[in-house]
């Protein structure tokens, strides 16, 4: 069985493709490396101890997708190719619409010429917007409150019309909340191009002495210790969700959405001091106000995936904070 995974070399890419050479998959990759680097798919390669094929391709790019998928007969697909900073999707929508939604289109319209109809798509917890009850289940309304959130919302839209139009295709739509972590090797993790924007990152920057203080947005939340409260998932766990989303997918049917998360929060402030406590240093933060649009908790209900994909997040927030700062510590500049 082979899989083509898009965006194979970025964060999450790099430990799909990781697990998925480890679970006995044969694994094709595409990335065009705008933030993500080749050298994260020779590592994984090497802590597999396997080869895979790696593409250098934009999914825009009709011709070079095309020769992708008639030098491999394909099996299915994990979509995870896209930009997804929210604040950049503000600043830039049109770059997002066209990356995100027409490379996306170019996919799909692949893959139907070669008779693949088989896929993991890489959604969001953003396409909830501010969800009214926590946790939140898939049956919440859907309501992106920003370009990036809505690229996904639309992807998820269009390939439950392709399930609806050619019943034998199959999607899981996973909607990850915060992928925090590294590889417990040490070896792939988070690659900045400059200052992370996602906290357990900033948190590790801080701790090497690259940043001088963590920014905690709101103390006065109505939280334990005031601060918000996120759903944070080891990215190996996200990972094999989506392993276990490939297995689910390839004996189905349909368009179903799964939330990945543990379904249990941890506060700003308790990220920080995991932190402190597996790094041994003091973490510096400066009380800053609340920004806007951010809720008090962001809680995914997990159930369905533990019950359809037999899945669930096994690992915790010290071995996140741990994985995090071994792959810091080893990497201080990335894969540079």
């Amino acid at each position: 069985m082979a899989v083509l995974v898009t965006g194979g070399a970025g964060y999450i890419g790099s430990h799909v493709c990781l697990e998925l050479l480890k679970a006995g998959v044969e694994v094709v990759a595409v990335d065009n490396y705008r933030n993500s680097s080749p050298e994260a798919v020779q590592r994984v390669k090497a802590l597999a101890g396997k080869e895979m094929p790696v593409y250098d391709a934009d999914l825009l790019d009709k011709d070079r997708l095309a020769a992708v998928f008639a030098n491999h007969p394909l099996n299915a697909v994990i979509h995870l190719a896209g930009l997804k900073s929210v604040r950049e999707s503000v600043e830039k929508p049109l770059v997002y619409y066209e990356n995100n939604v027409t490379g996306t289109l170019v996919l799909f319209e692949t893959m139907k010429r070669f008779g693949v109809g088989k896929m993991v798509f890489s959604s969001s917890a953003t396409v909830y917007g501010a969800a009214a009850s926590m946790p939140i289940h898939e049956d919440a309304p859907i309501r992106p409150v920003n370009p990036y959130g809505r690229t996904k919302a639309m992807i998820e839209e269009i390939l439950r019309d392709l399930c609806f139009a050619d019943p034998s295709w199959s999607v899981a739509l996973l909607r990850y909340f915060n992928p925090a972590g590294a590889d417990a090797s040490g070896a792939i993790g988070e690659h900045h191009r400059g200052v992370a924007c996602n906290l357990v990152p900033y948190i590790t920057q801080v701790a090497a002495g690259s940043l001088q203080s963590v920014n905690v947005y709101g103390s006065d939340y109505p939280t334990p210790d005031g601060t918000g409260i996120r759903d944070y998932i080891h990215i190996t766990d996200l990972a094999l969700g989506h392993v276990k989303a490939l297995e689910h997918v390839l004996r189905s049917t349909g368009a179903k959405a799964y939330n990945l998360g543990t379904g249990q929060g941890y506060s700003v402030m308790e990220m920080i001091r995991a932190f402190e406590q597996v790094s041994g240093r003091t973490i510096p933060y400066t009380l800053v106000d609340k920004r806007p649009g951010d809720v008090a908790r962001c809680l995914a209900d997990p159930t369905n995936a533990e019950r359809e994909l037999q899945w669930r997040a096994r690992r915790g927030i010290h071995e996140m904070c741990a994985d995090a700062w071994r792959w810091q510590t080893n990497n201080p500049s990335g894969y540079a």
